[in-house]
């Protein structure tokens, strides 16, 4: 069994992030998502993947590389333009051959990994297996309509009016049989190969397809809140951890893990926190679920439910909350303007003024 990863896309809801990096490697608790996913491959015991890359696959090559570091065999496979979930099949035909597969979108995030859906995808072999999850809005993702006995009988991208709640996950198993089904539909209304369209090719001719409903926890890590709320739920997972340099007169509370290399000086951090090796943090506050990346500089400050990525430094701004920080920024005080009031008033005017 094979692995196929989309690690394409442009990654609109996370600009101005994505203008300069693959939203795939944003990082979630210091860690990019990406890396999780191809954890939960590599523990499921698939070694071979097909990497979908686009514009950002120098970015991704470069932090993934062979894939010898996850156990895995990475094969890059490039893809032009975005062209939908069902054309990332298509265009790695040749790869997958007549191997069964798992397809895994790399922005996604899901607790408990894979290995159990993959063991029961193998036991079984359906034609497809999709997961499932409930959202309250399902009208921004794929929506399955299932009978009174569970079984899958439509599927709807992104529908105005959808059918149930249920939402698909960003994991699909497929047997071969998919392969036919892509080539046999046409472009949406987005000029996009929907991967649900293929699905429901393989429901309209009677192929097995089944469906999972997960009640853990999965997020598409497409947005910045999300992003944040994914951040919170790993940080909850930590165990304590000091490797760097904390001082006298710092206090820290609970969960908090300062990597090798990292500095605290006269500050206090309250976790779930980690601190990136080489970050200092000084005379500052960090507050729960945060986490800040390497070499970074915290400095009379408060930080807290936020995200710093790598060589960033905040200075003397007070306090900063549900942020997503990007690399190599630079957040300090605006410089004191002097205040005035310049007024143009009619004849009998009356003006309060708060100074």
């Amino acid at each position: 069994m094979k692995a196929l990863v989309l690690s394409g896309g442009a990654g609109t809801r996370l600009r101005p992030i994505t203008h300069t990096s693959a939203k795939q490697l944003v990082p979630v608790a210091n860690k990019a998502v990406l890396f999780y996913g191809l954890e939960s491959i590599a523990a499921a015991g698939i070694t071979d993947v097909g990497m979908i890359v686009g514009d950002t696959a120098a970015e991704i090559e470069e932090a993934v590389g062979d894939g010898s570091k996850f156990g895995l065999k990475i094969t890059y496979i490039p893809q032009e333009r975005p062209l939908g979930l069902a054309h990332a099949v298509l265009i790695a035909r040749d790869y997958l051959g007549d191997d069964d597969f798992v397809m895994y979108l790399g922005d996604n995030f899901i607790v408990g990994g894979i290995t159990d859906l993959v063991e029961e995808f193998r036991g079984n072999r359906p034609d497809a297996q999709i997961l499932l999850t409930r959202v309250p809005d399902p009208r921004s993702f794929g929506v399955a309509e299932l009978d009174p006995d569970g079984q899958v009988v439509g599927l709807e991208e992104k529908p105005e009016h959808p059918k149930s709640d249920l939402a698909l996950v960003g994991v699909y198993l497929f047997t071969p049989l998919i392969h036919e089904a892509v080539r046999s539909i046409e472009p949406s209304w987005r000029g996009e190969l929907e991967i649900t369209h293929a699905i429901q090719q393989l429901i309209d001719t009677r192929a097995d397809v089944r469906s999972t409903i997960i009640s853990g926890y999965w997020k598409d890590t497409g947005n910045v809140s999300d992003m944040l709320e994914v951040n919170r739920m790993v940080l909850e997972s930590l165990d304590r951890r000091i490797d760097g340099e904390v001082d006298e007169a710092t206090e820290t509370i609970g969960r908090v893990v300062v990597e090798e290399g990292a500095r605290i000086v006269n500050s206090r951090i309250v976790g779930p926190v980690v601190i990136g090796s080489g970050t200092v943090v000084s005379d500052s506050y960090v507050g729960p679920f945060t986490s800040v990346a390497e070499n970074c500089r915290i400095t009379d400050s408060e930080l807290e439910f936020s995200i710093v990525l790598r060589d960033s430094s905040i200075h003397g701004v007070g306090r900063i909350e549900s942020s997503l920080i990007g690399r190599h920024v630079e957040v300090t005080p605006a410089p004191s303007v002097p205040s005035a009031h310049r007024l143009v008033l009619g004849d009998h005017s009356k003006v309060q003024i708060h100074s």
